[in-house]
């Protein structure tokens, strides 16, 4: 049983360092809205929506208020439209991502996820038209985050998915050029999607999931860094310590927070995601823990050590406070997202290689990265099996959301606001991978998959 003692202590050493939860997100199954008739599964999907999310605001609300810790983000995730779908034209899936606009913007909620496909062994008809929907979708909705799963340890690497998704992404940048090429921000390709991930734009409603459930993503950069700075001159060994126990009390304070925004709902809780995700607010930074740890700056000879260390500590603290940690569960590096990120990448003291390096050991992978926008299709395909042949062969979460910023070059900047941030285009390789991709197949799961 969570002390309400032992949490409002923590609440109030931890105020001051931008302790909040990141995102309470509800899962809700679309599966029994399904229709061969497009009407018919509209007016299902937006009575479900409506139904379970019309009291998600308010009741998130309620309970911040209640223990005095901010719940930032109300998000809904739905079943990947690409299966529930199915039997849908392209035409017909770009109207079902404006329903789930509409839908999402009648509840009050920020983002809706699950507009997406799980293509690991193959491509569906259905799930070939929500893909080449995206573009559209994703330029004439606010609120629709789209993820795309493209391998995974059990299957191996889709590279027909993989060449289709960076000419999809590159399309998805061009049809919202004239707002910063935001619709490639909202849409993710994974390697190893987890089912229970609360986090945008990779959430999505798996099809082990109940029919409706609470998960929520606890963020608390800001706490670990102020900890860290308090220990002063310590060995690594007290750092992980440090970093374990603080990562053990944002937990606490978060599962006290999902379970009662859970019973005031009167829906299952899930998990509890404790990822370190960051913001583009001074002080609520990974990169700055990293840069506690004794880097001169994010990106430095170490990064990718320090990151190991932090994640798995992250990972030990959360899994001691609660017994249904799920999602990432770890540390971001979103870099338009991070203030030390931008800063870092400014300087040019991180790169994209590096930053491939550190997705060996991070929770997600190269995430909200700006890349030139004459950047073909074909590297940013490349870039793509590069990150899901890391989460394969590591069985581990890794993903790719990169915007090419068209018009733009190395050096120049974007700027999405909010909790998307902004930050410079970066320098991508640009040696041509056109002949890998175009040979399509599948790259075939690696020995370790062979578990059973």
């Amino acid at each position: 049983m969570i002390s309400e003692n032992e949490i409002l202590s923590t609440i109030n050493m931890t105020r001051a360092e931008h302790l909040d939860v990141r995102t309470v997100t509800l899962g809700v199954s679309l599966f029994d809205c399904a229709s061969t008739d497009y009407d018919t599964f509209a007016y299902r999907l937006r009575a479900k929506i409506s139904k379970y999310a019309k009291r998600l605001v308010e009741t998130c609300n309620m309970v911040g208020d209640r223990y005095g810790i901010p719940v930032v983000n109300k998000r809904i995730s739905v079943s990947p439209i690409g299966t529930v779908c199915s039997s849908f034209t392209r035409d017909q899936l770009a109207a079902v991502c404006r329903e789930l606009d509409a839908a999402a913007k009648e509840v009050g909620v920020d983002f809706v996820g699950g507009f997406g496909a799980l293509v690991e062994k193959g491509i569906t008809p259905g799930e070939r038209n929500l893909i080449d929907s995206l573009p559209e979708a994703l330029a004439t909705t606010d609120r629709v985050c789209s993820s795309i799963n493209v391998g995974s340890t059990k299957a191996g690497i889709n590279m027909d998915a993989v060449a289709q998704m960076g000419r999809i992404i590159k399309a998805a940048a061009e049809e919202t050029k004239d707002r910063d090429c935001i619709g490639a921000a909202k849409l993710v390709v994974f390697c190893n999607a987890p089912e229970d991930n609360p986090f945008m734009a990779g959430a999505f409603h798996g099809t082990g999931e109940p029919d409706c459930v609470i998960n929520v993503g606890v963020s608390g950069p800001g706490v670990v860094r102020a900890a860290l700075s308090k220990a002063g001159d310590c060995n690594i060994t007290e750092v992980a310590d440090i970093v374990k126990r603080t990562a053990f009390k944002i937990t606490r304070a978060g599962q006290l927070v999902a379970q009662e925004a859970a019973k005031r709902l009167c829906v299952p809780f899930g998990i509890l995601d404790l990822s370190l995700a960051p913001t583009p607010a001074v002080g609520d930074s990974v990169a700055y823990i990293l840069e506690e740890m004794g880097l001169e700056q994010c990106g430095a000879h170490g990064t990718t050590a320090c990151l190991a260390l932090l994640n798995d500590a992250v990972k030990k603290g959360g899994a001691m406070a609660s017994s249904h940690v799920g999602g990432l569960s770890g540390a971001f590096i979103p870099v338009t997202e991070d203030a030390g990120m931008i800063e870092a990448a400014r300087s040019k003291a991180l790169s994209i290689v590096k930053l491939e390096a550190m997705t060996s050991v991070c929770s997600v992978g190269l995430d909200m990265i700006a890349i030139p926008g004459d950047t073909s299709a074909d590297v940013i395909s490349g870039i793509i099996a590069d990150e899901a042949a890391i989460g394969m062969v590591n069985t581990k979460t890794t993903a790719v959301r990169l915007i090419p910023a068209i018009g733009k070059k190395v050096g120049d900047e974007l700027n999405f606001g909010g909790l998307l941030g902004g930050g410079p285009v970066m320098e991508v390789n640009t040696k041509s991978p056109a002949k890998l991709i175009a040979r399509g197949g599948r790259i075939p799961a690696p020995l370790q998959s062979l578990k059973n």
